[in-house]
Parts: structure tokens; sequence; C-alpha cells
């Protein structure tokens, strides 16, 4: 068994730096006009459990670049893995192309939310290029201070019944589980990436209150800092939104809408929606082959 499939959580984190010197399973793409964008946002990407879209991530690690890049919490799932150890290749190919983005000059900060608290005890430290935060201030290519944190800290769920998160976990694992025979029947018919959960949570009621109100508190916290807008994830539901004058933006997740947050090189911010992206690429090169 080779390095790359050994690391993960067990391993101390020192080993990073070792770590980005290996070898992925899934070498990165050759992609003639990688996108460039200033920052990325990326959270929730929960490593370590079957929800996750490993695949359809390393994809967007293959295709986009930026001078700094934040994560935003949750990247792996503390939680699902003390339970049951899941640690495919295609997890490490992840760690592995963000610590080589550290490697060749972006900057990384992570930010761990409640899934990867265990990191929270490293909070000012440096590890393989990767500077670990509780939480932080961007300034934008405009000039826009914005708060960047996981948001669990405004989950009043998770902080006084945690029992009850724990059962929220269980439940929502077992909806993921659905999402997945969903997409499976989906590709065998050739059928687009589509999330049952997300769609589910749009359609409940209870979900939809709950979102709204996370968001106010946060953007409500955000004022009291005295900044322009914050950048939060936890909740896997991507938004940009104005709140009482503050600007509220959440990069979404890797499990249910894959998104990711990003800014252009003049302030501009834009929500990329990845299974879109891939399926508009894959509906150019049908259309490339057809015409050929």
């Amino acid at each position: 068994m080779d390095a790359i499939t050994r690391l993960p959580v067990g391993a101390d984190i020192t080993d990073l730096a070792d770590f980005a010197a290996s070898k992925p399973t899934y070498p990165e793409k050759t992609v003639e006009e990688r996108r460039r964008y200033r920052t990325i946002w990326i959270s929730d990407v929960h490593l370590g459990t079957r929800g996750c879209n490993a695949d359809m991530l390393i994809d967007f690690l293959d295709h986009v670049d930026s001078d700094t890049m934040y994560l935003v919490g949750d990247i792996i799932d503390g939680w699902r893995l003390k339970k049951k150890f899941y640690w495919p290749a295609a997890h490490n190919d992840i760690v592995w192309r963000i610590l080589k983005r550290a490697k060749r000059g972006t900057r990384i900060v992570y930010i761990p939310g409640n899934h990867d608290e265990m990191f929270r005890q490293f909070t000012g430290l440096h590890f393989g290029g990767v500077h670990i935060v509780r939480q932080c201030v961007h300034e934008t290519a405009d000039g826009r201070r914005l708060l960047i944190l996981h948001g669990d800290e405004f989950d009043a769920i998770t902080l006084s019944h945690r029992w009850l998160a724990y059962l929220g976990d269980y439940a929502y694992e077992f909806m993921m589980a659905l999402n997945r025979w969903v997409n499976a029947w989906r590709r065998f018919f050739n059928l687009p990436y589509w999330s049952l959960s997300k769609h589910a949570k749009h359609k409940v009621k209870k979900s939809v209150e709950f979102i709204s109100n996370f968001e106010e508190v946060v953007a409500h916290a955000a004022a009291q800092r005295g900044v322009d807008g914050v950048v939060a994830g936890h909740i896997h539901t991507a938004e940009t939104r104005e709140i009482a004058g503050i600007a509220y933006y959440n990069d979404g997740d890797w499990v249910e809408g894959c998104t990711a947050l990003v800014e252009h090189f003049d302030g501009r911010m834009e929500i990329l929606h990845w299974a879109e992206e891939m399926a508009a690429r894959a509906d150019a090169k049908v259309e490339t082959l057809a015409a050929a």
C-alpha cells in the first residue's frame, strides 16, 4: 500500500508537507486554459463520507486557480470517521491538490468547522503551507471587508443540543444514501447530476425558515463587527444576497450542490455551480463530435 492511500485520519498533521510531495492516484488533468480567480471559497466537502462528490471536486480543482483559497470548514468529516472509517483514494487526491496549490504559491487559509473541529487546536499555526485560523477578514479587490467563518457558532442546535445534531447527522446520511442511488440511476441514463437532498430542503418549510434565520443572524454578527459582508458555509446552501446593508455569501458544499464562491479580479463575486459546468462541457463535447 503506497503513501497516498495511508495518509488521512490517524496521521499527524505535521505529515502534510511530506504528503504534498507524493503522487496522486488520479493525475491532474492537462487543461489548456485554467480559469483564474483572485479568490476561491469552498466548504463542507465532508471528506471521509460516501456523500462527498470527490470526482466533481477534483474536476473543479483541475480547472480553476486562484491567488487565495479559503477552506471554510467541514473539509474532513471527523464525526463520520469516528463511527466508520471510509477514505478512498479520491479523497487523498483532493488533499494532495490543495497542498500542491500551497506549494505553487496559492495562499491557503483553513477555517475548521464543527465536523473537523479536531483541527481547531492548531489555530494560528501553518502546516504544509496551510494557515489555520478560527475566522478572519478578507479584503476584496474593490476594497470591501468580508468576515470569513464557518457558521456553526450561530447554530443553536450544534451549540446547545449536540445529541440532536448527531441525530440529524444520521438522518442526513440516510438522505445522502438515497441521493447516491438516485444519481447512479441518472448516470445509467446519461442524465446530469441532480441533488435529491437539495430539492427536499427547498421544499420543506421548516428547513427554509432555518436557512433564512441563519443567514440573518450571521449578517447581523458581521454588522456588529463593522465589516461590509460575510462569507460562511455550514448550511450547505449557496447564496448571495444583501441583508440590512450587509453582503451575505455562502459558498455551499460539495455533497449536495457542488458549488464554490469566487472573487473576480475586479472584486465581483460569483457562485459557480460545478455540476452545471460539467454538464455544459459534456454537451459541448457531444456537439463538437457530432459536427466533425
